[in-house]
């Protein structure tokens, strides 16, 4: 185990005066790849905002490698090496693919045409506009816009919503590779099975606690876990 890229330690968030954390702690090691699971409703994508300086947190600290960024503004943690594949995927209409690509890329091994490697697809349509892809391209579009920020840490919120089956397959065999890649990942999914095949570790949220925090390999055989906390039957 190496040392915790994120470490997210005690955190208490909400909206308005609902409480959605509770004191809740975690952490995902460099280069591994961290699935965050659990019912609707109980702050997965919470998490996600507290991480990205979209929601300040009422208690608690986020550290990046070792250092608190809990206070910092979305665009400063962003230029710290935090990157977001967002839910619903908000691409921007009005640039193209090549645009979308390199408007905010930074030096790094992740550049667009390794992107169209990984998507050929989106090579095919790199002149086209993001509004006229489908939700998949779409998909790879986000994905691939975070990537060329070329990030230390990369969310993905969500990430095969609304897609057909083939879609998420080959958003599987892509998650796949990224983790041999050895990028830093928190993954939160309503696939559960998805998840747990590309994940190193996992943490599964209950209402106010943390009902699982082990190896994703531990939390697959456990199936009075997978029922309890996430309704896998």
């Amino acid at each position: 185990m190496g040392a915790s890229a994120i470490a997210v330690d005690d955190i208490c968030a909400g909206y308005g005066s609902g409480a959605v954390l509770s004191k809740a702690s975690f952490a995902v090691d460099e280069g591994r790849t961290l699935a965050l699971l659990g019912r609707n409703g109980v702050g997965k994508s919470t998490c996600i905002n507290v991480i990205m300086g979209f929601l300040p947190p009422s208690a608690g600290e986020v550290r990046l490698f070792g250092i608190p960024i809990t206070r910092l503004t979305p665009e400063r943690i962003a230029r710290r090496g935090v990157g977001l594949v967002p839910q619903g995927r908000r691409t921007f209409k009005s640039l193209t693919v090549e645009e979308t690509l390199t408007f905010a890329a930074r030096a790094g091994p992740w550049s667009a045409e390794r992107v169209y490697d990984e998507f050929p697809r989106l090579r095919e349509r790199r002149n086209i506009g993001a509004a006229d892809l489908s939700g998949g391209e779409q998909q790879m579009l986000a994905i691939g816009r975070a990537l060329t920020t070329n990030p230390r840490v990369l969310l993905l919120d969500e990430p095969t919503e609304g897609l057909s089956p083939l879609m998420v397959e080959e958003l599987e065999r892509f998650l796949l590779r990224l983790r041999g890649s050895g990028m830093t990942t928190i993954l939160v999914e309503q696939n559960v099975k998805l998840a747990l095949g590309v994940a190193d570790d996992a943490v599964v949220l209950g209402t106010g606690r943390i009902g699982f925090r082990g190896s994703a390999q531990e939390l697959s055989a456990r199936q009075d876990l997978l029922d309890r906390e996430l309704g896998v039957g």
